[in-house]
């Protein structure tokens, strides 16, 4: 244990009163790391722990409202002073920092055989400019917890001039007052219970790059025996990294695939393969500005009677509630 570290630790015992107080960081262990850098700490006080942060050069990049964490944060090559912070019921502040050296992420890993895009064959379907479909259908409470979230203020505009790739862009807005308020949109494709080959492109634009708590973008078909659920979401304010559906198991689970706030004022290219067996998602790749990272998921599908095909994208709004606008363009799906 480090001297600061010894002296923080003494200093948390002072604030406690009584026993130890303080939060143990037992990764990382060392302060020289490849990214995604995988944090796992513990918060310990005599009060009830209320909530933990991970900040990287004080901007704070996790939040969990429990006395322990487990996760992995994307953080770019070089030195970054990062804090491990926790908060008790009254209030109390407890810190463990370190400073860390991360080097270049190790390669992507080789898609198992299981995990590897399958060719198209003759007879694909393809859906191009789905942005420019009518008959988008749309909520806002749905797209929240429990599908019971808060309302927000939302809409959707069809064939936007500028920005626009091909002049015909679809632009998407979030207000309203309440924080993490979200809105979903999704387009029906129709139905096809053989299909079991996805390719999801889309390009996408935003003006405000600090405004987003995510973006999700998602495929979803069901053959009247199980609902397939491709969810992906580009979690900026809660990992900075890729997160997907864990479908059966009803939760975001981080990949550790870096997605930090996209730039402002320019085109970003997403496109995922996907797959499915007779009842598991298979998330095999993403590409994400030029750069191919292989997933490799697999999860248990849900239930449902039900035959259709569509695609969606969500928006989430931050702890303000900052209002914002996303554009989408040349979205297409192919399937086989």
């Amino acid at each position: 244990m480090s001297k600061n570290t010894v002296r923080l630790c003494a200093f948390m015992l002072l604030m406690a009163g009584t026993g130890f107080a303080g939060v143990t960081v037992q990764s990382p262990s060392t302060t020289s790391v490849t990214s995604p850098v995988h944090f796992v700490a513990t918060a310990t006080s005599t009060q009830p722990i209320t909530a933990m942060r991970i900040y990287v050069d004080g901007v704070s990049v996790y939040l969990t409202n429990s006395a322990s964490l487990d996760t992995s944060v994307a953080i770019a090559p070089g030195q970054h002073n990062t804090v491990v912070q926790a908060w008790d019921s009254t209030g109390a502040v407890f810190k463990n920092a370190m400073l860390l050296t991360v080097g270049s992420s190790s390669p992507s890993p080789t898609p198992t055989p299981s995990a590897t895009p399958t060719p198209a064959p003759s007879g694909t379907t393809v859906k191009s400019d789905i942005d420019q479909m009518p008959g988008w259908e749309s909520c806002t409470v749905c797209a929240g917890a429990n599908a019971a979230g808060p309302s927000a203020v939302y809409s959707m505009t069809e064939n936007v001039l500028s920005p626009a790739l091909d002049g015909k862009a679809a632009q998407f807005r979030l207000g309203g007052s309440t924080p993490y308020s979200d809105a979903l949109w999704w387009k029906q494709l129709g139905g096809n219970n053989a299909i079991k080959n996805f390719t999801y492109d889309v390009n996408f634009y935003i003006t405000n790059s600090a405004a987003p708590q995510a973006l999700e973008f998602d495929v979803n078909q069901s053959n009247n025996v199980y609902k397939f659920i491709f969810g992906s979401q580009c979690n900026i304010k809660d990992g900075a990294q890729w997160d997907v559906w864990g479908n059966a198991s009803g939760n975001w689970l981080h990949t550790g695939i870096p997605c930090t706030a996209p730039a402002p004022y320019t085109w970003h290219h997403l496109t995922w393969q996907l797959q499915r067996t007779a009842t598991q998602v298979i998330y095999v790749s993403l590409t994400y500005d030029g750069v191919t990272h292989y997933v490799n998921r697999t999860y248990p599908a849900r239930p449902n009677n039900v035959s259709e095909i569509n695609v969606a994208f969500q928006m989430d709004g931050d702890n303000k509630q900052t209002a914002y606008s996303a554009w989408l363009d040349k979205v297409s799906l192919t399937y086989w």
